[in-house]
């Protein structure tokens, strides 16, 4: 009998610090998420399923929304995953454009940071009925990004909600860099097999 209970307190035991691990793990290092938009669209498909970077700009603390050990901050490219500013219970992934003291503004879908246009080889436009100078969003600014905060836009451009719409995000509200699609399927299609985007497993996020 004492030798079950002692086989009985092992798994515990075991079943206990896997799950501390994997706890630590989730909140500290590694993250998956789920795509349910096509604001990212063709970077990131719905359906997707991503893996988060969530130390590369430091150990963000729970609750506390403090930060540790900062490795390096967000830059222009970066796709990042943040807590929603208009609703906190929401998270949200969208693709830096601008930083703390740069100037932002957009003209004719062309984007000038400090007075100079960029390249923006992430940005996509399609499906707009309206001429370019009537097009909503294809004009916007200039605004200064505020110190310690980011500028941030979708991928599909005519189809997203961000910084256009809503304002910056706080550095201390980004939760982790998006590096991988480690699984993808379209729900929307019929079998099984044909859902599976196979040519997206494994596919690094730029």
């Amino acid at each position: 009998m004492k030798r079950q209970k002692g086989k009985l307190r092992e798994y515990l035991e075991t079943i206990i610090v896997a799950l501390l691990v994997a706890l630590f793990v989730r909140t500290f290092v590694v993250q998956a998420f789920k795509i349910p938009s096509s604001s990212m669209e063709p970077t990131l498909l719905v359906g997707d399923h991503i893996l988060v970077n969530k130390f590369i700009y430091g150990i963000r603390i729970p609750v506390l929304g403090i930060k540790l050990f900062e490795f390096k901050r967000p830059r222009r490219g970066d796709v990042i995953v943040f807590i929603y500013p208009k609703d906190r219970s929401k998270d949200f992934i969208k693709r830096v454009i601008a930083t703390g003291g740069e100037t932002v503004q957009i003209k004719d879908r062309v984007i000038y940071i400090n007075g100079k246009p960029i390249e923006d080889p992430w940005g996509v436009y399609r499906g707009n009925p309206y001429p370019l100078p009537f097009s909503p969003k294809a004009n916007f600014g200039p605004v200064t990004v505020p110190e310690g905060y980011l500028f941030v836009l979708g991928d599909n451009r005519d189809n997203s909600q961000d910084s256009r719409y809503w304002g910056f995000v706080p550095l201390k509200d980004v939760l982790g860099k998006a590096f991988l699609i480690y699984w993808s399927w379209d729900w929307r299609k019929g079998n099984i097999l044909p859902r599976v985007r196979w040519n997206r497993i494994g596919k690094l996020i730029h």
